[in-house]
């Protein structure tokens, strides 16, 4: 059964709003270097991309983006993004609050980014990976063997890889 109730981009909003709050009124030690904060956006707008890409994906496969009810999933999505990450939309947000805690040069909204990830974890991916194994069973399986939940692709889908290109055919 499928459990969570609060959509993953508010688990994102909530830990920004924590990592602003951390920022403006338990300030601790800045980043060194604050011109690091200009370059944030060279996190910040990949996550986005990265994010906007999966959900385009998902179109795409002609299948549910919704989180909240897997089972109307039609397909299993296993191409684009998903090669890479089995959560790109979630990697996004966490790029994207990466940036946030750079632009705004603070060290203490870095300790909220493994919150946000355990939160996630649990309280969304979990559920879903749950969902989709009772779908999708073996092809699931097998997928959640190959690449990452949060990013890479496991040992076996890269020796595999490896020997495809290998020169020494």
């Amino acid at each position: 059964m499928f459990r969570t109730k609060i959509p993953p981009p508010l688990y994102a909003l909530f830990a920004g709003l924590l990592i602003f709050w951390l920022h403006r009124y338990l300030p601790g030690p800045a980043i060194p270097d604050a011109p690091v904060a200009h370059w944030a956006w060279l996190v910040s707008v990949p996550g986005g991309l990265l994010a906007l890409w999966a959900a385009v994906t998902f179109r795409r496969a002609r299948t549910t983006i919704n989180p909240f009810d897997p089972s109307k999933a039609s397909r299993l999505v296993t191409h684009g993004p998903y090669r890479i990450t089995r959560n790109p939309m979630y990697l996004g947000l966490l790029l994207a609050l990466t940036g946030w805690s750079a632009w705004l040069a603070s060290l203490a909204g870095f300790f909220v980014l493994p919150l946000f990830v355990a939160v996630v974890t649990y309280e969304q991916i979990m559920p879903e990976e749950a969902a989709l194994e009772g779908m999708f069973g073996e092809e699931y399986a097998r997928y959640a063997q190959t690449v990452n939940r949060w990013i890479g692709r496991r040992k076996s889908g890269c020796a595999q890889t490896t020997r495809r290109f290998s020169r020494s055919a």
